[in-house]
């Protein structure tokens, strides 16, 4: 479970004042895999941030019971001149998950035959991001926060990463963030619509994605009216 007490945030840009929360208070439930949907510069990945505890929020808590994943994918966090082997033993380290086992799963997954032995510096930022993935699958969470995750590789691994995070998430729940609204509808069950700092939660993913449709085209949606 995850929970948002009076959580605020806000960005100045240029002299813009950007509000991401207004006093937002939330409970995400348990073991559910809900959408976070919502308009390009909304705040959906700096909520995710504030959620992995990696971002502050300006005032308000977030408090959670169980594990949460960090930012699954996320590839801003490897040591550059270790090799991607080595960033792994680390992470099972941290988390005491065993250490050879999280090798061959990563190593077989992300695909990067030699270069797994290799230092991170070299990547590609797709060889980072296959690598980020398969590390956050070999580590069991009670929830994953997503972004965008599945969007990476050829049409081969993104099948693949599909099916792998849709085999996680029958016995975990998610957050997550994706601009395929139909890809939400196979990963997810409710929705959240992040709309001016201010979160719309539905219990059916198809009433999230219709309130976030009206939005995107400038309306509110019928029973808002």
């Amino acid at each position: 479970m995850i929970e948002l007490h009076k959580l605020s945030k806000t960005y100045r840009l240029n002299g813009v004042r950007k509000i991401i929360a207004r006093d937002i208070s939330f409970i995400f439930p348990k073991g559910e895999s809900v959408a976070l949907l919502g308009g390009n510069g909304a705040g959906k990945s700096t909520m995710l941030k504030m959620i992995a505890g990696t971002l502050s929020p300006d005032s308000g808590s977030i408090t959670s019971s169980g594990t949460i994943s960090w930012p699954v994918g996320f590839a801003g966090s490897f040591h550059a001149n270790l090799t991607g082997a080595q960033n792994v033993k680390f992470i099972a380290r941290v988390y005491g998950i065993d250490t050879e086992e999280m090798m061959d799963f990563t190593k077989a997954f992300s695909q990067l035959g030699a270069h797994f032995h290799l230092p991170i510096r070299t990547y590609s930022s797709g060889m980072k991001s296959r690598l980020a993935f398969a590390m956050s699958m070999a580590v069991p969470f009670d929830t994953y926060l997503i972004d965008e995750v599945t969007a990476v590789g050829d049409a081969s691994f993104k099948k693949k990463s599909e099916a792998i995070l849709m085999d996680r998430l029958d016995n975990a729940g998610a957050v997550i963030v994706s601009h395929s609204l139909e890809q939400l509808q196979r990963l997810c069950t409710s929705g959240v619509v992040l709309e001016n700092g201010r979160f719309f939660y539905y219990a059916r993913i198809e009433k999230a994605i219709e309130h976030h449709k009206h939005t995107m085209q400038g309306n509110l949606p019928p029973w808002m009216k």
